[in-house]
């Protein structure tokens, strides 16, 4: 097998002898042809891509991303190649092991498929390409790219070529640091010190859309807000289970709005059995604009909850959200949310919020504004990020009809790209929300099935979205 070359990147203060003699170790006796031992930086450069793609003569190349944490397995990349062989695939990548105080696990990945469009979709650290597909590839991308290169040959490929997840572990990552954790890490794109590369990935994401057919132009329906009658202006949707430690201060952050038009708050308890409901009940008792839902499903995720607040004859003309580990910050938040409801005539509305902890003290990433949305890109560059911001809110007719899937997560999200593709979004760039983190936080530290089950759900329904995105261009 004399068809492969081998790219081995990593910084040369970093790389190991010891993962070094062990990767060189199988490569020599898979007799795979080795055109560079280190690249000096990584593979989001346009440069080091080109570097690549230039010096192999060779069928595939072995891409191995991260060489001083890699353990490659006998055989491995025998079984990169015969699966490429036998599927036709232009680029693989595989399960692996993570290997930690000595302790073995699987780390699955998730499967690649047309909506996997996020710039930080996970292929693992290393990656078997078809050389032809990424001289075709480089060939017809931007030059000079900084950041993204990477992404911008997986979506390049994805246009004509087969992407494929090998679901067997083929190589083992060392991890001898700790490990980012995952409710850390979904946070991590937003970090206001990646705007430029944020910027960056954005003109990729906007070109491939264009490419496809998928892009919008900012066109939006207009709607009239007064159209139908409500008795109450807006109402705060808090679904809850089991927060007996959290739900009275979001509750009373609610209570402490100053409105000149009636609002009021509903409470949707999904069967909590932890004294969540008796602090609940002993709150709406003093306070009678506190609205307390108790479903009879129990099948109900979170976006079931809003579903039964919205069609709640008491619901107001707009819905706002309010997790229940979480505050609004300032007693103007409701105010400031439906006034930019009139202001654009938009049919959703979504704010900023503050990272903290229970202390009251800010924390990293700091403040989460998704300036990346603006009123010309938004709806296309949505479907790129993980997630569009908070407190969101809703135009009550509108969500009413569209309803919300019955996830427990990324329900919203999914709501949120299904508006967007027709009304205008209003955005407030100011923080009106804290969210607290803390170790009964639903995201606070998932494990990798989990993670992976959230990743394929929102990677789905971005895929779903583009099509429909196609179809209202064609």
């Amino acid at each position: 097998m004399n068809k492969i070359s081998c790219i081995i990147c990593g910084e040369k203060n970093r790389l190991q002898s010891q993962f070094l003699n062990t990767i060189e170790s199988v490569i020599n006796k898979e007799n795979i042809h080795f055109i560079s031992k280190r690249i000096n930086t990584n593979i989001c450069n346009t440069n080091n891509l080109e570097f690549i793609s230039n010096k192999t003569s060779d069928e595939y190349v072995l891409l191995i991303t991260n060489a001083e944490k890699i353990d490659l397995i006998r055989q491995g990349i025998y079984r990169f190649h015969q699966l490429a062989e036998m599927s036709g695939a232009d680029m693989l990548y595989s399960d692996f092991n993570d290997l930690k105080e000595g302790n073995l696990t699987l780390h699955p990945l998730t499967d690649h498929h047309e909506g996997c469009v996020r710039n930080d979709f996970n292929l693992g650290e290393i990656i078997f390409i078809k050389a032809s597909a990424l001289k075709n590839a480089l060939s017809k991308m931007d030059k000079g790219l900084q950041f993204g290169a990477f992404y911008a040959l997986r979506l390049e490929l994805m246009k004509n070529h087969k992407i494929e997840r090998i679901p067997e572990p083929l190589y083992t990552v060392i991890n001898e640091e700790e490990k980012v954790k995952t409710g850390e890490a979904i946070f991590e794109y937003v970090n206001p010190t990646n705007r430029e590369v944020q910027v960056e990935m954005e003109q990729i994401f906007t070109s491939y859309l264009k490419e496809i057919g998928a892009f919008l132009k900012p066109k939006f329906r207009k709607i009239n807000l007064a159209d139908e009658v409500f008795k109450t202006e807006a109402s705060v949707i808090i679904p809850v289970k089991d927060r007996a430690k959290t739900i009275k201060d979001a509750i009373e952050s609610v209570i402490a709005q100053e409105c000149d038009f009636p609002y009021n708050i509903i409470v949707v308890d999904n069967h909590s059995t932890d004294g969540t409901t008796k602090i609940i009940e002993k709150l709406a008792h003093k306070n009678k604009n506190i609205i307390h839902l108790l479903p009879e499903s129990k099948t109900l995720g979170i976006g079931g909850c809003w579903n039964l607040a919205l069609n709640h004859h008491l619901c107001g003309r707009f819905a706002i959200q309010l997790d229940s580990d979480d505050v609004y910050n300032t007693p103007h938040t409701i105010e400031k949310i439906v006034k930019c409801f009139y202001e654009n005539s938009s049919a959703m509305v979504i704010g900023s919020y503050q990272m903290m902890n229970f202390d009251n003290e800010p924390i990293a990433p700091g403040i989460i504004d998704h300036n990346e949305w603006t009123d010309n890109n938004g709806s296309n560059n949505a479907l790129r990020i993980n997630g569009l911001g908070a407190p969101r809110a809703f135009y009550t007719p509108i969500i009413r009809d569209l309803q919300l899937p019955n996830t427990s997560y990324g329900e919203d999200y999914a709501v949120g790209l299904a508006l967007s593709r027709r009304y205008h979004v209003g955005r407030i760039y100011t923080p009106v929300y804290n969210c607290r983190r803390w170790e009964g936080n639903s995201d606070a530290n998932l494990d990798i099935n989990k993670m992976n089950r959230y990743n394929a759900y929102k990677d789905k329904i971005r895929y779903f979205e583009i099509k429909k995105r196609i179809l209202i261009n064609k």
